[in-house]
């Protein structure tokens, strides 16, 4: 099966979000790319038979030259042109109608929290959540339906994502990842253990999220960066197993370029132990965090018969 080219372009590292797990926490100094090196890098991507062009930041939405960005790749014929968002910038209804007139065909809103006070806590950016629950109503306003979520499981909501599961029903979001943080980099690696949990207790309830999801035939909903014998049941729901078979993708950053995303991650970033000898799923399963077993061990990882 020929493979979908997906190319991520990192806007730069600027946010109006201030999340505390956030990858990005150090590089918020960055200089963000100016319109002309996106513009080159979507033209790129062209050349390079791209049919997904995902453009993250930092936030991309807060760029002046946002709407060009996305009409760029448009006119130029990407056929699915895709953003990670905080989603904030959409509660203004004419932004909301500007980025869908001007090309964008999906969107992908972070969720890190069951209700205001949780997520705006996490984002430690007061009325985020408000902003951002207004942003998804005004593109169902529009007509616009590929609505998509992703949340990041952390010490401080992984008990609340049954609660978060239940938000992205209410709001009819068909496709979500609930993504373990990286504690490699960033807010989680300068804060493990005010961050990260261990995985036996938080994968309880991201199972019972997925559960959640698959009782509304939500099939498309899957967990991320999580260890194969804590989901042997969920195997068709783990990102990495589709991410392997579906895509062919590329990060283009403005501090690092990485053209086989997968390697990189699984060589670089993660890693299984002497415990994982003999497990079944030894072989498409990526392991867990290096540094999770740097603080935490891996007395937790049981090998699958």
């Amino acid at each position: 099966m020929k493979k979908i080219k997906k190319i991520v372009i990192f806007l730069g590292y600027k946010c109006n979000n201030n999340c505390l797990f956030c990858i990005n926490a150090d590089k918020r100094s960055y200089k963000n790319k100016n319109t002309d090196e996106v513009i080159k890098e979507i033209y790129k991507a062209k050349k390079e038979n791209a049919d997904i062009i995902e453009f993250i930041g930092g936030e991309a939405t807060i760029r002046d030259d946002f709407l060009r960005i996305i009409k760029t790749a448009k006119n130029i014929g990407i056929k699915d042109i895709v953003i990670a968002t905080n989603g904030r910038m959409f509660s203004n209804l004419e932004f909301a109608k500007k980025a869908v007139d001007n090309g964008l065909s999906a969107i992908i809103f972070s969720i890190h929290g069951h209700n205001a006070k949780a997520h705006d806590a996490l984002t430690q950016s007061l009325g985020s959540f408000e902003q951002l629950v207004e942003g998804i109503k005004n593109l169902r306003s529009l007509g616009f339906d590929n609505i998509n979520g992703n949340t990041t499981v952390v010490k401080q909501n992984y008990r609340h994502i049954p609660d978060i599961a239940n938000l992205y029903v209410k709001y009819n979001v068909r496709n979500v990842e609930y993504i373990f943080v990286d504690p490699c980099y960033g807010g989680a690696y300068n804060n493990f253990h005010k961050l990260v949990p261990k995985i036996s207790l938080a994968s309880k309830f991201m199972k019972k999220a997925l559960d959640i999801g698959n009782k509304y035939e939500y099939h498309q909903w899957k967990v991320r960066y999580v260890p194969l014998c804590y989901f042997k049941d969920y195997l068709d729901q783990i990102s990495e197993i589709n991410e392997r078979i579906l895509f062919d993708t590329k990060h283009w950053a403005p501090d690092f370029i990485d053209n086989d995303v997968i390697r990189g991650r699984t060589v670089y970033a993660r890693i299984k132990t002497k415990r994982c000898n003999g497990c079944k799923l030894y072989d498409i399963c990526e392991g867990i965090w290096k540094e999770y077993i740097k603080y935490y061990g891996d007395k937790e990882l049981k090998k699958v018969i």
